[in-house]
């Protein structure tokens, strides 16, 4: 089973996003910082991240994430409101594999991570 972390500020989007990536055979943890997403990522690396790019210290959390041990082997999908180009490439240099556009649902996030969890 794939783990799969959660990091965003906002307790109903992650516990939506937990119900649904459950659903689709993801073992899910849920992070409301980036201390906390450090913590436990450096007890156990997931196998993918969703990063609100809201978040505080977004950037640098993925930056240091990347160079943790075995930081390079989770996929980062980095959370964005808007498709804004700008945000989108700083995330991508901090370490981004892909991006997500929020608000999330279900269809998003079947499309998305359907066929990983599938693969596990």
């Amino acid at each position: 089973m794939q783990r799969l972390m959660i990091a965003d500020t906002s307790d109903v989007v992650r516990k939506v996003g937990k119900r649904i990536l459950s659903e689709l055979g993801f073992l899910v943890s849920e992070a409301g910082s980036s201390p906390e997403v450090l913590r436990r990522c450096g007890v156990e690396m997931p196998n993918l991240l969703i990063v609100d790019a809201g978040m505080e210290g977004a950037i640098e959390l993925m930056t240091a994430i990347r160079a943790m041990p075995n930081g390079n082997s989770v996929r980062i999908y980095y959370c964005v409101v808007e498709a804004d180009l700008k945000k989108m490439m700083l995330g991508k240099r901090a370490g981004a594999n892909d991006f997500l556009l929020k608000p999330f649902d279900r269809k998003i996030l079947t499309a998305t991570f359907g066929s990983l969890a599938a693969a596990a």
